[in-house]
């Protein structure tokens, strides 16, 4: 195959690198997406360690690189990480990569990095592609505070269970998901956490990449009729900040059932958390609703 970069890196010479830990992201799908100081690295280092050998082979191939590959992944890791810190602690440069994109997320190799540091060994970052903020960056929904949660349960149930521990949570959320169980999934979020706003995105930077948003129970029903899409699928749920946009009676359904329960001005302050809408603004039609006591403004 030829050299994506054009010949241009492949023509450099190999520099050494120290003995230690070296955790380098590879592409997730493009594979122009490697960085310069990752491609020095994996020419340089005595071995990598890789979730499957072929796929890493074939990325080394794209770029005439011949390395000793070593096989690290869920079935296996604890045989092989003692043997992978004895190289390290004898001298050796081992370069830690996953199948695509960064080491360490939804793998096992945080157990790797901890054994490393526990014993006083070299670790370091080759920071490059991932899926989780791809997904999030080209979701369109707040991404100041997020939380990525890996693979939920492949069962209902259980699903519903895992996605509703994160219903408080004041942030945007993401998960990986099989593309076949991605209508039920959907369905199992809009049950667990409401029809808040959502974006399904899939194979990340390769040539058919989409991005599709509307609400959960909109991306349900498109996705039950039309049948799972093909590609990996990183799912992006928005906040509860960012819920769906209530209509007046939703409003006013809402202040009622509060305001059995707190003074008006505390149901206001929640219903506006809730819904989005200005605080002031909710007050206001919380008044015209109205059952105002001298405990509520007072």
């Amino acid at each position: 195959m030829r050299d994506p970069s054009g010949g241009a890196w492949a023509s450099k010479p190999v520099e050494p690198v120290p003995c230690g830990l070296y955790l380098t992201a590879v592409p997730i799908g493009n594979a122009r997406d490697i960085t310069l100081r990752a491609l020095d690295t994996l020419a340089a280092v005595d071995a990598i360690a890789c979730e499957d050998t072929r796929v890493t082979g074939k990325l080394l191939g794209l770029y005439g690189i011949s390395g000793s590959l070593i096989s690290y992944h869920d079935h296996n890791a604890d045989k092989m990480r003692p043997a992978i810190l004895k190289r390290i602690a004898e001298g050796q440069s081992v370069a830690l990569v996953s199948d695509a994109g960064t080491p360490l997320i939804s793998d096992p190799g945080y157990k790797l990095v901890r054994a490393a540091q526990e014993q006083g060994l070299p670790v370091t970052c080759l920071p490059g592609a991932s899926a989780p903020l791809t997904g999030l960056l080209l979701s369109g929904l707040p991404s100041d505070r997020f939380l990525f949660a890996g693979f939920p349960p492949s069962r209902s149930a259980a699903r519903r269970s895992f996605f509703s521990s994160f219903a408080e949570v004041p942030a945007t959320l993401l998960f990986f998901e099989s593309a076949k169980r991605l209508p039920a999934s959907l369905a199992d979020l809009a049950a667990s956490l409401g029809d808040r706003e959502a974006a399904v995105t899939r194979e990340l930077t390769k040539r058919f990449e989409e991005a599709r948003h509307g609400t959960l129970e909109a991306l349900a029903d498109h996705y039950r009729t039309a049948g799972p899409p093909k590609g990996e699928v990183v799912l992006v749920v928005g906040p509860p900040g960012a819920a769906v946009a209530m209509g007046d009676a939703e409003i006013d359904a809402l202040l009622r059932d509060a305001m059995e329960r707190l003074s008006l001005r505390d149901a206001a302050a929640a219903v506006a958390e809730a819904s989005g809408r200005p605080r002031r603004a909710v007050y206001q039609r919380a008044l015209a609703l109205g059952q105002p006591t001298e405990s509520d403004d007072g």
